[in-house]
C-alpha cells in the first residue's frame, strides 16, 4: 500500500545551506518515526514557498546514505496571500503496511502552524 507521508519546516532565511540542513534533519525524523528504508520510498516532492529560491531542498535527500536513487522533485507552493513564509514542505510516498492514522508527519519551527491536529509529541 502506498501511504503519504507529510512534513513540514521553515527557515529564517533565503539561504541555501539553512534550507538543505533544515530539510535533511525534517527528512531523517519523518524516516525515523515511520521506521522508513530508502526501499520504501515511491517518490519525494518537496515544495517551497516564492521567498524561497536560494537552492534546491532536495539536495537534502543525496547527503542522507542510502537515498542515492530515491526520485525526488522540488516545485514551488501556491502563493496564498497570508499563508506561511519561508517554509519548506515535503510529501513523501512510501510502501507500507501501517494504517493511515499510524503514520507519524512532522512539522518543524513555524511549520507546526501548518496541522497542529496532526504534530504528535515534540517537534523542533
Amino acid at each position: 500500500m502506498n501511504r503519504g507521508l507529510r512534513g513540514a519546516t521553515t527557515v529564517l532565511q533565503n539561504e541555501e545551506n539553512q534550507m538543505i540542513e533544515n530539510t535533511r534533519l525534517l527528512i531523517e525524523e519523518m524516516v525515523a518515526k515511520n521506521n522508513v528504508q530508502p526501499t520504501d520510498v515511491s517518490h519525494v516532492f518537496i515544495s517551497v514557498t516564492k521567498d524561497l529560491n536560494a537552492g534546491f531542498p532536495a539536495k537534502a535527500l543525496r547527503e542522507i546514505s542510502g537515498w542515492t536513487y530515491v526520485p525526488v522533485m522540488c516545485m514551488a507552493e501556491i502563493d496564498v496571500p497570508n499563508s506561511l513564509q519561508k517554509c519548506i514542505r515535503v510529501m513523501m510516498v512510501v510502501n507500507t503496511t501501517e494504517e493511515q492514522e499510524k503514520i507519524q508527519h512532522v512539522f518543524h519551527h513555524d511549520a507546526v502552524k501548518l496541522r497542529p491536529d496532526l504534530v504528535k509529541g515534540d517537534n523542533n
